[in-house]
């Protein structure tokens, strides 16, 4: 079951263009859920001013999820939030079944997808900072209190344990990353010493970036028409004209409120994106709400510290677009210079003239 609750510190504007971010937002978190090979079988929606402290969606709600849970005989509740920990917890206790919040379904989907021993390793980090707050659970059956008032019971004792091992796995996990990372950085510097500039594929996930990678690199990436296909950094050498040829990067794909720990976590992946001489920010250009996508990847781009590296952007889909509408070619500004591309990589259009841009962007 999916639950999601328009808060109204959340949405601003018209109550016509709330609402449509608001269904926007839950179609995206069941796309989620899909992604992680779940099965839907109820979606819950309310309204509140703002989050309940114990239960997010309130007692007179929460009760009402509990009889949908027992009806439908649900496993699992996700919410298209991020809970606190007393939140989880109040909620397991009052729907009877496992609550994953916004942030454990997309490190879900992360730990299905990671494929290559760096995407693991940041992974398993984001999971581990992710749990190390939300410990409590699993030890309500122990006594935190027994044998006296200021000895410590076998619960705070487990509690501790782990809080411990935790803390040690997360340490352990650091310093392979950093290993990783200057394994990383020695194969960066000797592509970098071939004088090669340096264009990395950026966008909302979902927005055809590794179909774009395959159909100019003839590479054989990872390419479904799901969230987050792709996790590992993949870098080809791509031949543009006799007189260029530049690096291109895939990378993973953002998501509005992507987890913070996520991005700390793949720090290393995304510093590949931050390097780059080049963005080409992918946008599905039929998507409802391409533009509010466009800000929630140039946020995150901000907080990698590629906010100031040059755009160029790439409409993808106009094939989905109505007919007026759907002219491949590049879009220049006052000066000239290429600052977006409109193209479809289903049907192989407007691929020469991204090329030309790039050549252009290059020089």
């Amino acid at each position: 079951m999916l639950v999601g609750v328009m808060l109204s510190a959340d949405y601003s504007g018209a109550n016509e263009t709330r609402e449509r971010s608001f269904q926007a937002a839950l179609a995206e978190a069941a796309e989620l859920v899909a992604a992680t090979g779940g099965e839907l079988v109820d979606i819950q929606t309310a309204k509140r001013d703002k989050a309940h402290s114990a239960l997010f969606v309130g007692t007179g709600k929460a009760e009402e999820l509990a009889e949908a849970v027992r009806a439908h005989e649900i496993e699992l509740v996700v919410f298209n939030h991020e809970l606190t920990p007393t939140q989880e917890r109040n909620l397991e206790k009052t729907l009877q079944c496992r609550v994953l919040d916004r942030v454990g379904l997309i490190l879900a989907i992360f730990a299905q997808r990671a494929q290559s021993q760096e995407g693991k390793l940041q992974v398993e980090l984001a999971q581990l900072t992710h749990l190390s707050g939300r410990l409590v659970r699993g030890y309500g059956h122990l006594q935190s209190q027994k044998g006296g008032i200021g000895l410590k019971g076998p619960g705070e004792t487990q509690l501790e344990t782990d809080r411990r091992l935790i803390s040690q796995k997360i340490t352990a996990l650091k310093r392979q990353l950093a290993n990783v990372e200057k394994q990383r950085a020695t194969r960066r510097k000797a592509r970098m010493g071939g004088q090669l500039k340096t264009f990395a594929l950026v966008g909302y996930t979902n927005t055809g970036k590794s179909s774009l990678f395959n159909r100019l690199t003839k590479a054989d990436v990872l390419a479904k028409d799901q969230l987050f296909a792709t996790l590992d950094t993949t870098a080809r050498r791509l031949y543009l004209s006799p007189e260029c040829s530049v690096i291109l990067t895939d990378t993973v794909g953002f998501v509005r409120d992507l987890p913070h720990g996520l991005v700390a976590a793949f720090s290393a992946t995304l510093e590949e994106t931050a390097l780059a001489d080049v963005l080409l920010h992918v946008v599905d250009a039929a998507h409802p709400e391409f533009e509010r996508q466009i800000d929630d990847v140039n946020e995150v781009l901000q907080e990698i510290g590629a906010g100031e590296v040059p755009q160029l952007v790439v409409y993808n889909k106009i094939d989905l677009l109505p007919a007026h509408t759907r002219e491949a070619g590049i879009l220049r500004n006052a000066q000239g210079a290429p600052i977006a591309v409109n193209i479809s990589v289903k049907e192989g259009r407007g691929l020469d003239a991204l090329r030309q841009a790039m050549v252009e962007a290059a020089s």
